[in-house]
Order: C-alpha cells, then sequence, then structure tokens
C-alpha cells in the first residue's frame, strides 16, 4: 500500500464505556496505522456511512452491551449494501467463544477478548490488508 492502514474504530450502542477503544485506537496509530475513532453511542448506519467517507481499510469495533448477535450481522448487511465487502470488519469486547464463531462464519473477522495484547491486533490487521486489500 502506499499509505497507512485507514482504521475506523467504533462504539456502537449504548455502552458508554470505551477506554479499551481508545487504548486500540492508541496502539493502532502507534503502528503506524490512520485511525478515527467515531465516539460513543454510534448507529451501525452511522459507522458504515463514516467507513464510506473515510475511505476505510478496517472497522474495528468495540462491543460491551451484549449486543454483539445483532450489531455485527447488521453491520455486515449494511456493508454489504454500500459495496464494502473487502473493508474487514473486527473488533472485541465481552463476546463468548461460541457467538464468536457464529459470527465469524457469517464474514465478521477475528474477534479479540478483554486482556487481548494490542500486537496481536495491529499485526492481525496488517496481515489481513496485506492480503485483502488492493490500493
Amino acid at each position: 500500500m502506499n499509505r497507512p492502514i485507514r482504521v475506523l474504530v467504533a462504539k456502537v450502542g449504548l455502552d458508554g464505556h470505551d477506554r479499551g477503544a481508545k487504548i486500540i485506537a492508541t496502539a493502532l496509530r502507534d503502528a503506524g496505522m490512520e485511525v478515527i475513532y467515531t465516539g460513543l453511542r454510534q448507529t451501525p448506519e452511522m459507522v458504515v456511512q463514516a467507513a464510506l467517507q473515510e475511505d476505510v481499510d478496517v472497522i474495528g469495533v468495540s462491543i460491551l452491551s451484549g449486543a454483539h448477535n445483532t450489531v455485527f450481522p447488521k453491520m455486515i448487511e449494511l456493508m454489504k449494501k454500500e459495496g464494502l465487502q473487502d473493508v474487514l470488519l473486527t473488533g472485541g469486547g465481552i463476546i463468548p467463544d461460541d457467538d464468536m464463531q457464529a459470527l465469524q462464519q457469517m464474514g465478521v473477522g477475528k474477534l479479540f477478548a478483554p486482556g487481548a495484547h494490542t500486537n496481536e491486533i495491529a499485526d492481525y490487521i496488517k496481515n489481513w490488508v496485506k492480503a485483502n486489500r488492493i490500493v
């Protein structure tokens, strides 16, 4: 790529805890990525529109509210509708392992549990973009 990887970090729903999302955003910036943080209380529609406007390679969703089985499928639907099938949808938070597997089978990328190392997340994104994005 001739430019830094562009990542949109989002907090979807009513969950007001964004410390983890801010830590991830900072770690990805430190890893050389360009990061856009949407702030709290975003809807899936708002996040996908921001991804379109910012021309991102990756959408990372932080979710602690338990709404992951609603939020991620809705985002996949909206991304397909907007032609963003080549954008990685990943994220993390309080998501049971069985739900992580089901979401990945729907097309969500790797999901990270609390305590995941930021280097692991950055490396996953870099490797995915290198293998899947032509920019």
